[in-house]
């Protein structure tokens, strides 16, 4: 059983940076591929990026390309999103997701989340 505490939201403006991390515990953190995911209010799930084990090539949603970055600390049992570029339309509870073996692209997939965190940005 692997337990995920997510933190590092707050309250932003735009263009502003903001870096969430993603703690493991109870689990072989290793073996598991972790998502992130974020849900704004009124609107589905939406998945914004996930990494393998290794930390390798992570993906990213469109969304979020190019301004998102995934790394993993195996030996902290922790995952961070960097968040560069922030826009008002980032603002959501960001939620982490754990599943074993290969990344996954929907929440579906995932057995283990976090309580979340909030992001809000300020235009």
């Amino acid at each position: 059983q692997v337990q995920l505490v997510e933190s590092g939201g707050g309250l932003v403006q735009a263009g502003g940076s903001l870096r969430l991390s993603c703690a493991a515990s109870g689990g072989t953190f290793i073996s598991y591929a972790i998502g992130w995911f974020r849900q704004a209010p009124g609107k589905e799930r939406e998945i914004v990026g996930a990494i393998n084990w290794t930390g390798t090539n992570p993906y990213y949603a469109d969304s979020v390309k190019g301004r998102f970055t995934i790394s993993r600390d195996n030996a902290k049992n922790t995952v961070y999103l960097q968040m560069n570029s922030l826009k008002p339309e980032d603002t959501a509870v960001y939620y982490c997701a754990a599943r074993a073996g290969k990344p996954a692209y929907t929440g579906y997939d995932y057995n283990y989340w976090g309580q979340g965190t909030q992001v809000t940005v300020s235009s």
